[in-house]
């Protein structure tokens, strides 16, 4: 194995979110990258506590099939308010904040 410095490539071609904005879908992929993250994150902290869905329903007051819906990364339909009861029932807050865009 050669043990020579790895030599910087210049990038070829736009950017990924500029590719994704000449698609039409960075929007679209933004908000599913930020469910799934917030999913993640919930799903992780139940685990963490070692927590069933089940019992993760019951304090949230709702179903199970809900907390389901919750935690599916790909469910973007999922609205704030359920977002922040999940999250205050895992001991958690919901931290959103409006930033400028990047240009």
């Amino acid at each position: 194995m050669d043990d020579k410095p790895l030599t910087p490539v210049e990038p070829v071609g736009s950017t990924f979110e500029r590719f994704l904005e000449e698609c039409g879908i960075r929007e679209e992929v933004y908000g599913e990258a930020i469910k799934a993250v917030i999913a993640w994150q919930l799903d992780r902290a139940r685990i963490d506590r070692d927590m069933s869905k089940g019992a993760l329903a019951k304090q949230m007051r709702t179903s199970r099939t809900q907390v389901d819906r919750v935690l599916d990364p790909r469910n973007v339909a999922v609205s704030l308010d359920t977002l922040e009861r999940a999250a205050r029932a895992l001991g958690k807050r919901l931290d959103i904040r409006l930033v400028e865009a990047a240009e």
